[in-house]
């Protein structure tokens, strides 16, 4: 799966892309008919709080988008609950589609 990745107002560093690559690539185990997705990173400069670290996926699986948005204090930490959130969220697609096929 490839992913589109949109820093927002900031450069990201080429290791970071590449972790959150590597980490959504492994939704494809839970679902192997994902088309594509975009990521995109922003740094939240209104929070006062240390977690300030925005990352929003966006994965397209045929007929619908799966969307999920997480905050930490690092983006790593957001792509990790990020894909976890995905994760729970590609198998409930699949359950639904799966029970509607029958």
């Amino acid at each position: 799966m490839k992913l589109q990745m949109h820093s927002i107002h900031f450069d990201a560093d080429q290791k970071l892309l590449d972790y959150i690559q590597k980490k959504a690539e492994k939704l494809n185990t839970f679902y192997d008919k994902i088309t594509g997705g975009e990521v995109f990173l922003r740094i939240n400069k209104d929070s006062v709080a240390h977690e300030n670290k925005v990352l929003e996926i966006k994965i397209a699986v045929p007929g619908h988008t799966l969307f999920v948005k997480e905050t930490s204090s690092s983006f790593e930490a957001a792509a990790d609950e990020a894909v976890e959130a995905l994760k729970i969220q590609i198998k409930k697609f699949k359950d639904k589609t799966v029970a509607n096929n029958k």
